[in-house]
């Protein structure tokens, strides 16, 4: 029985000792094999232990894609440590906050992060660097792991303890570490590999172009990889024409994308070609656009599964692989597909009633995949009856196929009554001219909430003026009073998270500024 993560690494080098497992797409190509994957991991836990730290402690990872990531993970989940996997590409502000909150007694870091970590450290923290010269009392990768001698350190046989601290904004809008046990880890990775068909195979190249910083990339991509013993091609930073390239190079058949990736190569001349020894693609971390997903298939000629997960979850609770399809056989448009085998989903009322089949409400979930709470006292977690409200809301049809609606913090309630942003959305999106848009609510002394569509123009779309007064026409056509914007902002982008996902709170907040903050996106105000 598997009790910790890090056993499937032990599984996999007995299994294959010589296949490939990491590969690492730089200019020197560098590629371990099961075998030095797992004894590279050895010599992490042994290096940690050395340094006196116990089964428990925290140790951070501000890493970019590359193979000495997935040795530091694996090898302090063997030693019994936490890891905290943290966004290299943060600011000094924040890396600070998370290695003071988390209590990380080590931190291991590359050039993506090295200076903000430098800046952020006390001197309580040893610091581990990678792909870059040590300074003053720092210590090298390279020379952590020839000096990490001695006998193995032998975690705790225990699947309930801590593995993963994992920063994310769950439901209160601040950064908070989510708490993951390897109970939950591996039983995602094992709902995962149950699939019927498989999501990855022995025999898969997997692309590991989604950052292992977010759970998603971490045990979604990596773990399943490293489960079936698949091998992991790791990129970092994404150029669309190069990327395809290396897809084709690498013979990669297997490739877990988030939506930006889908929407920078729908349409290209070249991607049927590139992607032609493609079996499986995955797309996760926010919602697919239907209209997206034609385009792309009708460039490439392959279809994209869907997935929907959150970090509490580990993150997968429902795939399109096995649900209904399509007349194409394709995934149902909008459909994020059913539960994985072992996790059950609730669709809830206000009231506590589940709602009626088709009847959007709250998501909840409940399975051996969920997290612990919230770092450090597991507050807002899992129910004490297992069910876990995920603040997601969708609705389940008579066949048990998940559709998402929104987010229920990003609920906007006008006059008492419920306004659900994806609605304004997709009304704003069929005005000529608009790219993109995001809805959000802010106070409004007389309605309590107002609602605010922030649009981005398309290029040549001409005066900003006429455009929103386009968006206007359309929105008193198409919705009731009390869902139309009070408010229309052009801007140049919109924020977006490392996933892809559009950073609403960041436009909230940049909304209540005293002067909107809107120059910082490039806007005008109406």
């Amino acid at each position: 029985m598997t009790v910790n993560v890090s056993d499937y690494l032990r599984e996999a080098a007995v299994r294959d000792p010589d296949g490939v497992a990491l590969v690492e797409n730089r200019a020197d190509r560098r590629q371990l094999t099961w075998k030095q994957f797992d004894e590279a991991a050895d010599a992490v836990a042994r290096g940690l232990s050395g340094r006196g730290l116990r089964a428990g402690q925290r140790v951070a990872l501000v890493m970019a894609n590359r193979i000495d990531l997935p040795i530091a993970y694996y090898g302090i989940l063997r030693g019994g440590m936490v890891a905290v996997p943290i966004n290299p590409r943060s600011t000094t502000g924040e890396i600070g906050r998370m290695l003071a909150d988390s209590l990380s007694k080590v931190v291991l870091c590359d050039e993506a992060g090295v200076a903000q970590v430098r800046e952020a450290v006390t001197q309580e923290i040893a610091v581990i660097v990678d792909g870059t010269e040590a300074q003053g009392d720092e210590t090298s990768f390279s020379s952590f792991l020839a000096d990490a001698t001695g006998t193995d350190p032998a975690a705790p046989p225990d699947p309930e303890a801590l593995a993963v601290v994992l920063y994310t904004s769950g439901t209160s809008g601040k950064p908070r570490g989510a708490m993951l046990s390897h109970r939950a880890l591996i039983a995602n990775i094992e709902q995962v590999a149950a699939l019927e068909p498989p999501a990855v195979t022995p025999e898969d190249v997997c692309l590991g172009l989604l950052p292992m910083f977010h759970i998603y990339g971490l045990n979604c991509v990596l773990g399943q990889a490293v489960k079936q013993g698949a091998s992991v091609v790791l990129v970092d930073g994404f150029d669309p024409g190069g990327l395809l390239d290396q897809i084709k190079a690498e013979g990669v058949t297997n490739l877990p994308l988030a939506p930006p990736v889908v929407a920078a190569w729908a349409g290209r001349d070249d991607l049927r070609d590139k992607l032609a020894g493609v079996n499986l693609i995955l797309s996760g971390a926010s919602t697919l656009d239907p209209e997206l997903a034609d385009s792309f298939f009708s460039s490439s000629g392959k279809h994209i599964e869907q997935g929907y997960g959150l970090t509490e979850t580990a993150p997968v609770i429902a795939v399109t692989m096995g649900a209904r399809r399509a007349e194409d056989g394709g995934p149902r448009g909008g459909s994020v597909g059913r539960p994985l085998p072992g996790i059950d989903v609730r669709i809830v009322e206000a009231s506590g009633e589940d709602a009626s089949p088709g009847d959007p409400a709250e998501i909840w979930v409940s399975g051996d995949n969920l997290f612990n709470g919230y770092w450090p006292d597991g507050i807002d977690g899992p129910r004490e009856d297992g069910w876990y409200p995920t603040g997601d809301v969708g609705y389940l049809d008579e066949a048990g196929d998940l559709t998402l609606v929104d987010r229920l913090r990003e609920l906007v309630i006008v006059s008492g009554f419920n306004v659900y942003p994806f609605e304004v959305e997709d009304v704003i999106s069929e005005v000529n001219g608009v790219a993109q848009v995001a809805v959000v609510g802010l106070p409004d002394e007389e309605t309590g909430e107002a609602v605010v569509a922030f649009v981005v123009a398309e290029s040549g779309a001409g005066d900003e003026a006429l455009l929103r007064e386009s968006v206007e026409a359309h929105c008193r056509t198409r919705l009731a009073r009390f869902k139309q914007p009070r408010r229309i902002v052009v801007v140049k982008g919109l924020p977006q998270s490392a996933t892809g996902k559009v950073a609403k709170g960041r436009l909230r907040a940049l909304a209540r500024s005293e002067t909107l903050g809107l120059e910082t996106l490039g806007t005008q105000k109406q």
